[in-house]
């Protein structure tokens, strides 16, 4: 089976830069799967296209989005794929582009179990047998199996795994880092719907009942050295901020690039502001994206 190495000739620091991505392959291969992570990925995505419109879609995204914004088109047996040379094609009639055919591929028996796991039929199978549209998709596809610049066996990957393939060889170190947003809140007024982490900060004394710091809230800096200097707040960040950093880790592993980290108090005003900064601080300092969004700030 292929080795899954990066498109030749490619510099990595450019990736996504202009790029034109034309993803195509066996049906049941990961097609939509590759797509959807280049869409993560911040490329414009077209699905089901028919190759004679590739160029369409780039002049239009030329035009209102520059060609610095990165395309890719899925392209297959579904629209009719009866040319020679869809690599010549493209290297020809896009000179803005830096156009890479992905072809995705498996065994005949992963095909047939995730086809038959989709309940849809073959778009080649007519009245015949799976096996038999399969077959007929691979004589159809072999032209261009053979120019792909990119080949990858999908047989022995998961989807966590094929999306992570596709970010190596088309993300950026900006579209392939995880982004983390750290959100205080109050609990009385519910729990982020979208927390990946919950943290609650309760068990700290309250500055609501301290007169002179009551009015204030955690992003002020007395308010924040009453709450993050205390002992029991800096044992809880020191635990807690390599929890977040491991499980970030395994996150971006997984193919997932966005964590949220829910930090809350009573009344999302004192001790969980202060804490969600001092922890995006500690985030950052250790080389990740970390931003705050104080959802409750205001509310009192």
């Amino acid at each position: 089976m292929d080795e899954h190495l990066a498109p030749a000739g490619r510099d990595p620091s450019e990736a996504g830069r202009g790029e034109l991505v034309i993803v195509t392959g066996m049906t049941g291969a990961g097609r939509s799967t590759a797509a959807k992570e280049l869409e993560d990925l911040g490329y414009f995505v077209v699905d089901n296209l028919p190759p004679e419109l590739v160029g369409d879609v780039v002049r239009l995204i030329d035009d209102k989005q520059g060609v610095d914004q990165p395309v890719a088109a899925v392209v297959d047996v579904r629209a009719g794929i009866f040319f020679d040379s869809l690599r010549e094609q493209l290297a020809k009639r896009f000179e803005t582009r830096r156009a890479t055919l992905l072809y995705l591929d498996a065994t005949d028996d992963v095909l047939v179990r995730r086809q038959e796991a989709a309940r849809r039929p073959h778009p080649l199978q007519g009245r015949g047998r799976l096996l038999e549209g399969i077959a007929q998709e691979r004589v159809v596809m072999a032209a261009l199996r053979s120019e792909a610049d990119l080949v990858i066996d999908t047989t022995p990957l998961n989807i966590h795994q094929l999306k992570s393939r596709v970010a190596r060889s088309f993300g950026t170190p900006d579209t392939v880092r995880l982004r983390i947003t750290v959100v205080s809140f109050g609990f009385k007024y519910g729990v982020p719907v979208d927390a990946d982490l919950l943290a609650d900060m309760r068990f700290l004394p309250n500055p609501f009942w301290v007169p002179d710091l009551r009015a204030l809230s955690g992003l002020d800096d007395t308010v924040s050295s009453y709450v993050v200097g205390r002992e029991e707040a800096e044992e809880f960040l020191t635990r807690y901020v390599p929890v977040v950093q491991t499980v970030g880790t395994g996150y971006l592993r997984e193919g997932k690039r966005f964590m949220t980290v829910a930090i809350g108090c009573t009344g999302g005003r004192h001790r969980s502001v202060a804490m969600s900064e001092e922890i995006a601080r500690r985030l950052r300092a250790v080389g990740l994206e970390a931003d705050t969004v104080h959802r409750d700030l205001g509310r009192e």
